[in-house]
């Protein structure tokens, strides 16, 4: 890599996105703040469902694109993958670098993430979280099961989404199974 690309600020956020809320937003769109590019990893790529992870990782897809686009986020700032989980987290971080294009610095919330990163020598934002009492995956989705208000707490996009794929009506009878 020559010193030109070395320049350009790469970062990486990684979530389950279960739903993608407005937070995410929030804190997707502050990135840009302090990188060129953004690759956003879809965490447990490989489950779905399930109470905590009702979406595939094509759908989660689908609401990060559909909402970045309604925010003007231009396409060619982020890229997004799908991360599966290995249950070893000594070889986290690599698996982590073998599926993503090149990223020097990390983003997130998760103390287990961060600690991880750190070890390998990573850059670590300092960025504001958003507000988890409000905005958290947790209870949009009992919101959902119970038939309370999800829908402004996710973009117009994500809603949209989870209407036309029957994802109320999926984690409502996710939970009855059990």
């Amino acid at each position: 890599m020559n010193d030109k690309n070395l320049k350009e600020k790469s970062g990486i956020l990684i979530g389950r996105m279960q739903p993608l809320h407005n937070g995410h937003i929030q804190v997707i769109k502050n990135t840009f703040k302090e990188v060129d590019e953004l690759i956003i990893g879809i965490g447990s790529a490989q489950i779905s469902h399930t109470v905590e992870n009702p979406f595939t990782a094509g759908e989660r897809t689908l609401m990060i694109k559909k909402a970045l686009i309604e925010e003007g986020v231009e396409g060619d700032k982020y890229y997004i993958i799908p991360i599966t989980d290995i249950m070893n987290n000594s070889t986290w971080v690599s698996h982590v670098e073998m599926l993503a294009p090149h990223f020097n610095k990390v983003f997130s919330g998760n103390p287990l993430v961060q600690q991880l990163f750190t070890e390998a020598g990573y850059e670590l934002s300092k960025h504001v979280l958003f507000d988890r009492k409000l905005l958290s995956g947790t209870k949009i989705r009992d919101l959902m099961i119970n038939d309370g208000k999800w829908e402004d707490l996710v973009p117009k996009s994500t809603a949209t989404i989870i209407k036309k794929i029957n994802g109320v009506k999926r984690l409502k009878h996710i939970v009855l199974k059990m």
